[in-house]
């Protein structure tokens, strides 16, 4: 299968949506009709977006589904003995016509759904598991795969066509091609079951979050809300129908300055509440059922293929192997980063008690009294920070960074077509003003927008018929909105976030991977490219070039970036519990060897029990909303640990830009190898060209101040 079709499985087959059962998929158009199924003659070949409507997806994806069983036929019932070209390379062109309409339709409807593209995604799912499975379990093409890859010592294969025909036959084995017959069909149920149990997930949770309002009627219960997030409560209730009020939500923008600056404790526990308990009110939305489900169901599939657990399965083949190894680093951390948390909810419960306070410290009080400690102690307030934070400035200064480091530069492409209004284009250019690839940013919240920020292309990088097809490449955030008469201003948090996916989007464009079955890196790599771009986004080099008053234009003074720096590592004995919380978290329900559902509710709270997760602190991802693990389109299944083991990586690589300097020029081509290669190499081969040795945990230790 082509990695075209496994990006449309991954993400078509479920992403966050609400489910509205009445909704019904369009009416099919004729074929010639369909602007999917014709060629597209935009600048670049990028999406005819206000040509394409929902009624034409579900024809062109079955068109895209028979297309590529047809050429599986072929490749499988091809009578000649199988060689690399007509087998492995074949099957990297197969499901063209799917690779092309399948990542219109999952962007989409990541990004902009609607009812119907909820029903589509219903429809179309369970065809594309189907088609998942046909394929890895088609007897006569395993045979053909096979037969090369016990040959492949005498067939003359370059390391990158070898590395694709491992790939390829690994595929296959995990996939279930191996299994008795009863064990296939029974593999196949699983997998139909899967797909169901995610897109279900998702749509409960885009449910929740976006059925919950705080509205608030009096302008008293505002009070310690700075004026751009009061500014922001007003345009809301107005988008809401409700002018004259201030509404408040679950999505980052809105909860997390509410809870860091509203006095009102009552509210700051009611919104807290609301987040924490999305899907699991007992009612039809609750996903306690689904998660006990799909941890059964991964279990039962591992076993089948002969793995312990699924956590066994995942991670053979990540860069951590075994689960002891993952188990390993997180326990390495949990010890210092509870510790630093305990000391700061000490400070937290002091000033309560110096403040007249006589109640116990809950968790909707921390970033309430962490914001109060962080004025005090560095004399920093987060929102004397954000005019210079003004979002278009910070993006331009993520582009000045790719600019030093590889030559590369944004060009703005009003021309291009976009699905959205909020959307803008950027042609990308080699240093030598060659076309590179289209770039795509999507930064505010709506409705029809999944939680979170994410990375994602259109197209992925090639080489076909000799001639490198260019990628396009889009970032999606929920980034605060414009407010009053203010633009778009970030928290520092949404700075880093940007130039992290960012940085992701980098990864996409500079790829140089001939096949598309090797584009990537393994999921605990793959943060890397995005985790070190963090590290420009504060460096007073780059906040000279970008962070400057939104009014004055004034950059910014020196004494706030001192106090940036100073306050480093503030709060992170939090940051990093609750984080780790979640990993363990991901890893304890993937590492149940049992086929039957358990208690969802109990077994999350022996889990929290067993690490001692101190009480004021939730875990960064419940259960029932962890969708990094059981959404259908989130894909970190055993795999949450990856952004610490990332972390490892990216500042040890950091490391050696402090020791060359920021923009050193043989630093940048090292690192840019990484990128182009991509899966062509192990990527600890490829991180040790680089870096001339393994990675060091000391930067990152230094860095979260654990040591």
């Amino acid at each position: 299968m082509s990695k075209s079709t496994a990006v449309l499985l991954a993400v078509c087959a479920g992403v966050a949506v609400p489910a509205m059962l009445a909704a019904q998929p369009p009416a099919a158009p004729p074929d010639g009709a369909n602007p999917l199924l014709q060629p597209w003659s935009t600048p670049f070949g990028v999406p005819p977006f206000a040509d394409i409507k929902p009624a034409h997806f579900v024809p062109a994806i079955k068109a895209g589904i028979a297309a590529q069983r047809r050429e599986i036929e072929a490749i499988a019932g091809n009578p000649a003995p199988p060689t690399f070209a007509n087998t492995i390379e074949a099957l990297e062109d197969a499901g063209e016509l799917l690779g092309r309409v399948g990542p219109v339709f999952s962007n989409l409807q990541s990004s902009n759904t609607s009812p119907e593209l909820q029903a589509i995604n219903r429809e179309v799912a369970p065809l594309l598991t189907a088609l998942r499975d046909d394929i890895r379990l088609n007897p006569a093409l395993f045979a053909r795969v096979k037969a090369l890859w016990e040959a492949r010592e005498g067939l003359g294969l370059t390391p990158v066509q070898s590395r694709l025909l491992d790939e390829q036959y690994k595929s296959f084995v995990r996939g279930g091609a191996n299994l008795a017959p009863a064990r296939k069909e029974r593999f196949r149920e699983i997998n139909a079951s899967l797909s169901e149990l995610g897109v279900q997930f998702g749509d409960n949770l885009l449910h929740d979050t976006n059925a919950y309002r705080l509205v608030i009627e009096r302008e008293a219960d505002l009070a310690g809300l700075p004026a751009s997030v009061v500014a922001a409560g007003a345009e809301a209730a107005k988008a809401a129908g409700m002018p004259g009020r201030w509404v408040y939500t679950l999505h980052a923008p809105s909860i997390w300055p509410f809870l860091q600056y509203a006095d009102s404790r009552e509210l700051r526990r009611q919104i807290l509440t609301a987040y924490v308990t999305r899907n699991d009110h007992g009612d039809e939305y609750d996903n306690k059922a689904n998660v006990a489900r799909q941890a059964a169901l991964r279990a039962e599939r591992a076993a089948l293929l002969g793995y312990r657990t699924h956590a066994d399965y995942v991670l053979a083949e990540n860069m951590a192997k075994t689960p002891a190894q993952v188990y390993g680093l997180l326990t390495q951390l949990w010890g210092p980063a509870r510790a630093m948390a305990l000391r700061e909810a000490a400070d937290q419960e002091a000033l309560i008690r110096a403040s007249g306070g006589a109640f116990a410290l809950e968790p909707w009080d921390w970033r309430y009294y962490q914001e109060q400690i962080r004025r005090k102690r560095f004399d920093l307030d987060e929102q004397a920070l954000r005019p210079y934070f003004e979002l278009e400035r910070v993006r331009d200064g993520a582009f000045h960074v790719a600019t030093r480091l590889y030559g590369l530069t944004f060009t703005p492409r009003p021309d291009l077509p976009v699905y959205h209004p909020e959307v803008k284009a950027f042609e990308v250019k080699q240093a030598d003003g060659s076309h590179l690839g289209v770039f795509y940013t999507d930064y505010h919240p709506r409705p029809g927008k999944r939680v979170g920020a994410w990375s994602s292309s259109f197209r992925s990088t090639r080489v076909k018929d000799g001639r490198r097809i260019t990628p396009v490449v889009v970032n999606v955030c929920n980034f605060s909105r414009p407010a009053g008469d203010e633009p778009a201003l970030l928290t520092l948090e949404e700075t880093g976030t940007l130039f992290h996916e960012f940085g992701h989007a980098l990864h996409s464009l500079l790829s140089q991977t001939p096949y598309r079955g090797l584009g990537g890196f393994p999921r605990d790599f793959v943060e890397v490219p995005s985790q070190i771009m963090e590290n420009w986004a504060l460096e007073p080099e780059v906040l000279a070039v970008y962070a400057r008053h939104y009014r004055t234009g004034e950059a910014i003074p020196t004494a706030l970036v001192d106090k940036i720096r100073q306050s480093a590592q503030f709060d992170q004995g939090f940051v990093t519990v609750e984080y780790l919380a979640a990993a363990f978290l991901d890893m304890d329900w993937h590492t149940l060897a049992s086929a039957e559902p358990v208690d969802a509710a109990a077994f999350e709270r022996a889990s929290l029990e067993r690490i001692q997760l101190p009480p004021v602190i939730v875990s960064r991802y419940r259960s029932p909303y962890f969708s990094h693990i059981f959404g259908a389109g989130g894909g970190y299944s055993s795999g949450y640990y990856s952004y610490i083991w990332s972390e490892v990586l990216d500042q040890d690589a950091f490391q050696a830009f402090r020791e060359k300097g920021l923009f050193d020029p043989a630093t940048a081509r090292g690192f840019r190898a990484i990128l182009e290669q991509g899966g062509t190499k192990d990527p600890m081969d490829l991180y040790k060209a680089f870096r001339g040795r393994e990675p060091s945990v000391e930067p990152l230790l230094r860095k979260r101040g654990l040591k």
